[in-house]
C-alpha cells in the first residue's frame, strides 16, 4: 500500500485494472485500517476519475454475493448519500410506496455512515433482519412486494470499510458505488446523487448499462427530490430541470424533511409515514420520489399517472401493508 499512496500523492491516478486490484485487496485484509484510511483521503482531497470507480465496481461486482430474484423486474430507489442534509428516509419510505403500487422492490442499503440514519439503521430499528438467503429474500418479494439487501453482507470490501468509514463521517467514494452494485440488478433504478459533477459521471456509466435509468439532483445540493428548489432529472432519453411544483405541487421548507437526531427519532418519522399520519410537506417528498421511480418503469404514460399511483399507495394504506407483511417474515 506504501507504494500505491506514494503514487496516489504524486497526483497520478489508477487504471481501472489497478483500482480493480487495490479494493480486491482491501476485501481480502491485506491493508491495515490506517493505510486503508490513507487510501480513501486520497479522494477527499481530488475527484475520482471516471476509471477509478469502474475499477472499485468491477471489483465489489465481482466479490459479490448474488442475489437471484427471479425474473420479475425489480426496482431501487437509492441516493449516494453524503449530501450532509439529514433529512429522513426518504429513499427508503418511496420504496415501500412503489411496492404498495404493485411494484417489486430490491431496496440496497447501508448504515449511516455521514448521516444519522442511514436505511439499514432505520430497518433493523422496525424489526427487519439481514440475510442474504435468496429463499428468504424471494418469500419476502412475494409476500410484501419489497426485500432489502444490506451491503455489507453481500460486498466483503463494504464490511471492512465500515467502521472506517463511520470514523471519518465524511462522503468518500463508497457513496458513489453504492447505488452501482446492487447485488439483485434490478431492472430500473432511480438513483439520486449529492452534486452535478456526480450526476455527469452517474449518466455516462449508466449508460454503458443499456438499462433504463433516472438520475435525480436537487439543485440545491439534495440526492433525492427535495421539493426544496428544483430538480435536474436525467434519463436515457436526455435532461430536464422540473420545478416543485411540477414534481409535488408546491415547495417545501428543509425544516420540513429534517430526519431527527437517533436512530429512533428516524424510526418514529418513518413509522408516522408510513402509517398515513406524515405531515403535508412529508408525503409530498415521498410520493414525488416514488412518483419518480413508478414512471421511469415505463408503465405510466405519464408522470401525473405514476403520481397518482403513489397517492393510493400511501393514503390507502398500501404502502403500510407492504412494510407489515414484511416485517411479520422475520
Amino acid at each position: 500500500m506504501k507504494k500505491i499512496l506514494q503514487y496516489l500523492f504524486e497526483h497520478k491516478t489508477l487504471l481501472r485494472e489497478q483500482a480493480k486490484e487495490i479494493l480486491i485487496n482491501i476485501s481480502r485484509g491485506q491493508y491495515n485500517e490506517s493505510e486503508i484510511a490513507a487510501f480513501i483521503t486520497v479522494y477527499l482531497m481530488r475527484s475520482i476519475t471516471i476509471e477509478e470507480l469502474q475499477g472499485f465496481r468491477d471489483a465489489l461486482l465481482e466479490l459479490c454475493v448474488k442475489a437471484d430474484l427471479g425474473d420479475e423486474p425489480l426496482m431501487d430507489i437509492v441516493g449516494t448519500g453524503g449530501d450532509g442534509k439529514n433529512t429522513f428516509n426518504i429513499s427508503t419510505l418511496s420504496c415501500f410506496v412503489v411496492a404498495g403500487a404493485g411494484q417489486k422492490v430490491a431496496k440496497h442499503g447501508n448504515y449511516g455512515a455521514s448521516s444519522i440514519s442511514g436505511s439499514s439503521n432505520v430497518m433493523e430499528q422496525l424489526g427487519y433482519t439481514f440475510k442474504n438467503s435468496k429463499d428468504a429474500l424471494r418469500r419476502e418479494l412475494d409476500a410484501a412486494n419489497i426485500c432489502f439487501l444490506h451491503a455489507p453482507i453481500f460486498h466483503p470490501a463494504l464490511k471492512i470499510v465500515g467502521p472506517i468509514r463511520k470514523n471519518f463521517g465524511l462522503r468518500t467514494f463508497f457513496n458513489m458505488l453504492g447505488p452501482m452494485v446492487n447485488p439483485a440488478s434490478p431492472a430500473y433504478q432511480l438513483v439520486g446523487v449529492y452534486n452535478l459533477e456526480m450526476a455527469r459521471i452517474y449518466n455516462y456509466l449508466l449508460q454503458q448499462t443499456g438499462k433504463a435509468f433516472t438520475i435525480i439532483h436537487g439543485l440545491d445540493g439534495y440526492d433525492e427530490i427535495s421539493l426544496t428548489n428544483d430538480t435536474k432529472v436525467i434519463t436515457n432519453e436526455g435532461e430536464r430541470i422540473m420545478t416543485p411544483e411540477q414534481l409535488g405541487k408546491r415547495t417545501v421548507a428543509k425544516e420540513d424533511i429534517y430526519g431527527g437526531n437517533t436512530v429512533e427519532e428516524a424510526a418514529k418519522i418513518f413509522t408516522r409515514i408510513i402509517s398515513g399520519k406524515g405531515s403535508w410537506a412529508q408525503n409530498a417528498v415521498v410520493l414525488a420520489n416514488a412518483a419518480m421511480a413508478l414512471y421511469c418503469t415505463g408503465s405510466y404514460d405519464r408522470y401525473e399517472s405514476a403520481y397518482s399511483a403513489a397517492v393510493d399507495s400511501l393514503e390507502n394504506g398500501k404502502a403500510h401493508r407492504s412494510l407489515q407483511n414484511l416485517i411479520s417474515l422475520q
